[in-house]
């Protein structure tokens, strides 16, 4: 999964006598205007001099502080708003790819963006101005040199979406379980080994991506998202997979490939909405006598995106190899036989 996570506040910090408006991204005077421009139009009558002083301290006004070289290029002389997409669902904006190492400060003032793509940047850090942007439905953070996540992202709390894939991250922090309305979540390609207990609020979560990580055991909290119709573990370092996988009864797609398993548990055989299984690469030498009853298994799959059975590559004890190679008919009914005959 590679979609290329939380939500932002309003314009930038400035005297609170100058404010940048969020609409039209110029400076205005607040509170205090009459007075200030009075002042001004004494000081400068009975000399063109003067004038000519004023003037330039209203094109000031207007104009507001120079933004940083980066950003002000990022926006091509044009207003923060324009750079936003409106949809027939979602305000969306996409920075992907603009060579980033930080995010621009006007990003954050923008509050009804619902979708924000900010992939494939050098991103290192995400300030914790991001919970501003409580509108936010999907957040593509993936490919980029995080290492953490700030506690904002619990704010937001209209999160759908979220992608941090392919980064440097080495933990989650537990506050993303406030986001109750998150259905798809990925963390791949990480340097995590554990996630928190507080994962098991997010009862709405129906995919979850976590390969390519450190995981030894798939954590517990896991096995309390009912909700589940995809969960890849595949290249992490899994040596078994636990009983309680029985309590994902949605889960239609089931990814293990390229671990340390030895077999796979008996209650797997009691999800029968799995439609592909996915265990190659493994330690794998024998397989359950209840195998049979996964019936939406259709085939033995070769191809890394078919349905069906991948059971590739592992150490199969005899007969078994002679067996699947028949497919997965015979293996199912050899399997059968088995149990019966025990």
């Amino acid at each position: 999964m590679h979609f290329t996570g939380s939500s932002l506040s309003p314009c930038f910090d400035f005297p609170t006598s100058c404010r940048l408006s969020s609409s039209v991204g110029i400076c205005i005077l607040q509170g205090n205007k009459t007075s200030v421009l009075s002042g001004v139009h004494q000081s400068v009558m009975g000399s063109e001099h003067s004038k000519n002083e004023e003037r330039r301290s209203m094109v000031f006004l207007r104009k507001g502080p120079k933004l940083p070289a980066w950003e002000d290029a990022l926006l091509a002389g044009r207003e923060p708003k324009s750079l936003l997409k409106r949809g027939l669902r979602y305000v969306s904006l996409s920075l992907i790819m603009k060579g980033m190492t930080t995010t621009p400060d006007f990003l954050w003032g923008l509050h009804e963006v619902q979708k924000l793509n900010l992939s494939r940047n050098q991103l290192v850090v995400i300030p914790p101005s991001l919970g501003k942007l409580d509108r936010l439905v999907v957040l593509n953070l993936g490919g980029n040199c995080l290492k953490c996540l700030p506690k904002e992202i619990g704010l937001l709390r209209n999160l759908k979406v979220l992608f941090v894939n392919m980064n440097c991250l080495k933990e989650v922090p537990a506050e993303l379980s406030l986001c109750r309305k998150l259905e798809v979540l990925s963390l791949s390609h990480n340097c995590i080994s554990q996630l928190p207990l507080s994962f098991t609020d997010l009862t709405n979560l129906r995919k979850l991506n976590l390969s390519n990580n450190r995981f030894v055991q798939i954590p517990l909290c896991i096995f309390a998202l009912r909700s589940l119709d995809f969960l890849h573990l595949g290249s992490n370092k899994l040596e078994n997979i636990a009983e309680s996988i029985q309590y994902l009864v949605n889960l239609q797609i089931f990814i293990v490939e390229n671990n340390n398993i030895r077999s796979l548990p008996r209650s797997l055989c009691y999800i029968s909405t799995l439609e592909l299984l996915n265990a190659d690469y493994n330690a794998i030498q024998t397989l359950p006598d209840d195998l049979y009853l996964l019936r939406r298994l259709r085939r033995i799959a070769w191809n890394p995106m078919d349905k069906g059975l991948h059971i590739a590559h592992n150490p199969l004890s005899r007969p078994l190899p002679e067996v699947v190679e028949g497919g997965l008919d015979v293996l199912f009914n050899y399997l059968r036989d088995k149990k019966e005959r025990n």
